[in-house]
């Protein structure tokens, strides 16, 4: 008993110190994707503690933070330039919903149909979009408002400073794990930065984060036909980005702790807090991997990791923001550069060579689509060619074995009978040149679907213009049960012997 009261104290500690070091984190994302979204900063910062409080308290992954997303903010630059900030409220309140109905209906769980190069992808795809997310400070506006590199001291001062931030991120946790190596480079750096005086970017010179507690509205949009054909193709993108993004986090993070969350818990608790944050004025938000890697890598495995997180963001927006407004953006850039080198898959490089081309092939797109447009689009797309590629392999593995049993011929077919072979199908019989009588044996097939279906009833068909009969022999019962659903679709009589289970049509 005393050692567990020990355990659960060291580990609400590591909880709440790592919570602290993703809220510092929080704040330039939040602010960076409110620009994105086209919407003032305290928009992205009330989203990031609210989606990240309720999904923390609600959700079905505790150690996952979710927050404001580039992958939504996208989406809904081109919803607010074109109708106004009150629209991606009521937007993100429709949004919820969907994702509410989700949950409701279960749908979480065909995440697992998502295959495992799929998620490198995803994985090396995200990582790639966050450290081109860190290039922007690296850049300065000048007299003329165009944008430029920096150069010179300037960037001496930016790399030293990020650089110092890597190591002690590198290097701490060999000393001790007291406190999570983040929030103390955070420290660290933010100390020599002002001590030293020497001239370098921070959090305030990017966006104020002073504000009061986000207040609770309706959106101020007409409430008629118009509105809703104008949110609701926002809403469904948005909900299923924001869906992928949490799911995809949530099997990651499972296997790295070797624990498993809850997807269709996740989905309820994702769309709770946006439907909550579209009522509150923020611009909704799902699950951030970045920052997740930034907790689970600290130490954060609870829900307090998350609560902590949203909490201090809240104490920041309200209390300190002077003070958080002096951290150098150097340390948080070094802070989001090893989330980078954490995320990022480096297996991938060895394994390219050893795991099946369509595969490898499939990892790389969905990388790369993944840093030209999104998140959703991305695995939609490695899904669609992982099918593609799967129906495409098993259409050559039908084959038939004949003999004779008398005067009938017997075709013993191997293999699923679906659209992808049902070409192949056809063309292993011999309707012509067979005798008068034909069996097909299915006990080591299976009709998978319509197409299936049609491709037996056209050979039916030549074999009746034949002359010949053609029996059925052992067909599954989920195959009868097609059949028999097809109804007058499919021209075939399937009779069932009770003594052989066999099934056959008397045609001809």
């Amino acid at each position: 008993m005393f050692e567990l009261a020990v355990n659960k104290t060291r580990n609400l500690k590591a909880d709440m110190l790592s919570g602290l070091t993703v809220a510092l984190a929080l704040v330039p994302e939040a602010v960076a994707f409110a620009f994105v979204a086209g919407v003032e900063p305290l928009v992205g910062l009330y989203a990031a503690f609210m989606v990240g409080l309720i999904t923390s308290v609600m959700g079905g992954r505790p150690g996952m933070i979710s927050g404001a997303t580039g992958a939504l903010a996208v989406v809904m630059v081109s919803l607010v330039a074109d109708h106004g900030v009150e629209y991606l409220f009521a937007t993100v309140i429709l949004m919820g919903i969907l994702q509410i109905g989700a949950g409701v209906l279960r749908l979480g769980k065909f995440i697992r149909m998502v295959p495992h190069p799929v998620m490198l992808g995803f994985v090396n795809g995200l990582a790639i979009v966050i450290f081109l997310a860190q290039l922007s400070q690296f850049k300065f506006i000048d007299a003329n408002g165009d944008s430029q590199w920096l150069s010179g001291e300037p960037l001496y001062t930016l790399l030293g400073l990020v650089a110092l931030t890597m190591a002690i991120i590198k290097f701490l946790p060999k000393l001790t794990t007291a406190i999570p190596s983040s929030l103390a480079a955070i420290i660290v750096i933010s100390l020599v930065a002002t001590y030293t005086g020497l001239e370098t970017r921070t959090v305030g010179e990017v966006a104020s984060i002073a504000g009061g507690l986000p207040s609770f509205s309706i959106p101020s949009v007409p409430f008629n036909l118009e509105t809703l054909t104008i949110i609701f193709p926002y809403a469904v993108i948005l909900a299923a980005i924001g869906l992928i993004e949490s799911l995809l986090t949530l099997t990651l993070i499972d296997e790295i702790t070797e624990t498993r969350g809850r997807g269709n818990k996740e989905c309820i608790g994702q769309g709770v807090a946006n439907v909550t944050t579209g009522f509150f004025g923020g611009m909704g938000g799902c699950a951030m991997i970045g920052q997740s890697m930034i907790n689970i890598n600290s130490g954060g495995r609870g829900r307090a990791s998350g609560i902590t997180a949203a909490l201090s963001l809240l104490a920041f927006i309200l209390f300190a923001s002077p003070l958080i407004e002096q951290i150098p953006i150097a340390a948080l850039v070094g802070v989001m550069f090893m989330v980078v080198l954490g995320t990022f898959e480096w297996s991938s490089f060895r394994i390219m060579g050893k795991i099946p081309k369509a595969d490898a092939f499939v990892l790389v797109l969905v990388s790369g689509v993944t840093v030209a447009t999104d998140l959703a689009i991305a695995v939609i797309v490695g899904v669609i060619v992982s099918a593609l590629v799967f129906a495409w392999q098993h259409a050559k593995h039908i084959r038939v074995v004949t003999s004779m049993e008398g005067p009938t011929k017997v075709y013993r077919l191997h293999g699923p009978i679906f659209f992808g072979s049902v070409n192949n199908f056809m063309e292993l019989f011999d309707p012509k040149n067979d005798p008068e009588d034909v069996v097909i044996e299915f006990q080591y097939s299976r009709v998978a679907d319509h197409s299936g279906l049609e491709a037996i009833d056209s050979l039916a068909e030549r074999y009746i213009n034949a002359g010949k009969q053609l029996h059925l022999r052992h067909l599954s019962p989920e195959c009868r049960q097609l059949l028999r659903k097809a109804g007058d679709l499919v021209e075939v009589n399937v009779i069932e012997d009770p003594k052989y289970r066999v099934a056959s049509d008397a045609l001809g």
